[in-house]
């Protein structure tokens, strides 16, 4: 074991020994303790969906299984590793089954929108673009995407151009025939820009504006022009892109509108957060109308901080994938995951307290974490929160609540 995983492991340990006298204290450390308002937008949030590959080959309408990549160059290999590592599958598995207890937990938390990243392309057509990972799911297993009934997919990542401009198209034809919402790509810059609205009834609305960065591998001939189809590229992070991105908020945000800024940024493993990257997002919340940073690109979470009220996630971790019995990587847990819940006051954009459900990725099906593994998340979230002022405790029903300091 790492001298980092020992450390987490006893964080964790003294984490959650100190969790009454963090609930007890939540009151003061946490506004939402003290506003629960019924006018509250509770959303949910999460990392990377990634329907393709090795689990669009065990839905009941598998596409075409040859990949092109370094070495597995069949889709269905990463069944057999999913296998090796924890057990024989029975497949096909139904829509339904890849999202296992997730489903219990969005029905039980009820959310008023669900936004997830969508990191595959949704189709047959196109050709892979010669990157040495390309992800698609096959248009006949739409049905799985439906079975979590998102509000919101985000497309502006390193992936949904896998198959390049014809597999997007797809991709969009295909969501769209589904009645799936997305933003963040489209048939030109105006569509990929655009932000997702999704009324809230008797509540106000939420707008998710979707963005790629290129340090999530989302290169600049990924992006959508004034005729060409792309996803919405960030074409760095200075204030004139702030500027420009308030812009675009001003045009679209009513009183009482929560606005999400999506971004997919980041590599994939690592727990610390470029200063560019925080002072970006501070900026949004200050200078563009945002109230709430939906980071992603990360396999594994990372630290959470509460910026003036306002929640900056990160990086949400994966939620969903096939990369169950891949070596490598293992001191960061990419099997475990969390299910954001934040409850978001309309009247100002302000956090009011963060529920996050943890997750284990076994035999392609979303799991509900085992204490130990709900430990081992907290000790990370509380280590990488120490420098946001952010800190989380586990409530009898085995979910993580967020704390923080309110702003004065």
């Amino acid at each position: 074991m790492s001298n980092r995983r020992q450390f987490l492991t006893l964080l964790a340990a003294a984490s959650l020994a100190a969790a009454a006298r963090l609930a007890g204290a939540a009151s003061q450390a946490n506004p939402g303790a003290r506003h629960l308002s019924s006018s509250a937008i509770k959303l949910f949030l999460c990392g990377d969906v990634m329907t393709g590959r090795g689990i669009d080959q065990a839905l009941p309408h598998p596409g075409e299984p040859r990949l092109y990549e370094g070495y597995v160059q069949d889709a269905r290999d990463y069944l057999h590793l999913a296998e090796q590592a924890n057990g024989p599958l029975s497949l096909p598995l139904a829509f339904g089954d890849i999202w296992g207890d997730a489903l219990d937990e969005l029905a039980r938390l009820a959310p008023d929108v669900r936004i997830i990243n969508l990191e595959t392309a949704v189709t047959a057509a196109g050709r892979p673009d010669p990157k040495g990972i390309n992800y698609r799911m096959h248009p006949h297993n739409i049905d799985c995407l439906q079975a979590a009934a998102p509000g919101c997919c985000v497309l502006a990542n390193n992936h949904v151009l896998d198959w390049g401009t014809p597999g997007l198209l797809d991709t969009l034809a295909t969501l769209d025939r589904a009645g799936l919402g997305h933003a963040g790509a489209g048939r030109n810059a105006t569509e990929a820009a655009a932000p997702r609205v999704l009324p809230v009834a008797g509540k106000g609305r939420v707008l998710v504006f979707a963005f790629g960065h290129d340090s999530s591998g989302v290169t600049a001939n990924y992006a959508a022009g004034p005729a060409r189809p792309g996803i919405n590229r960030l074409p760095d992070l200075s204030l004139a892109t702030v500027d420009a991105i308030a812009t675009r908020v001003r045009a679209h945000k009513r009183p009482g509108d929560v606005v999400v800024a999506s971004i997919h940024w980041g590599g994939n493993w690592g727990y610390p957060v470029p200063a560019a990257h925080r002072e970006f997002a501070h900026a949004l919340i200050d200078r563009a109308g945002v109230d709430l940073l939906h980071g992603h690109s990360s396999h594994h979470v990372k630290g959470i901080e509460v910026y003036r009220d306002h929640l900056i996630i990160y990086g949400c971790g994966d939620l969903l994938t096939d990369y169950e019995g891949i070596a490598g990587n293992e001191a960061y847990r990419d099997d475990l995951g969390l299910m954001y819940f934040p409850r978001i006051d309309p009247a100002n954009g302000r956090l009011l307290d963060m529920s996050m459900s943890p997750t284990r990725l076994r035999r392609l099906r979303i799991n509900r974490a085992s204490a130990d593994e709900t430990a081992w998340l907290a000790g990370v979230l509380n280590a990488e929160g120490r420098g946001y002022g952010t800190r989380v405790s586990r409530d009898a029903d085995g979910r993580l609540q967020l704390h923080w300091q309110p702003a004065g």
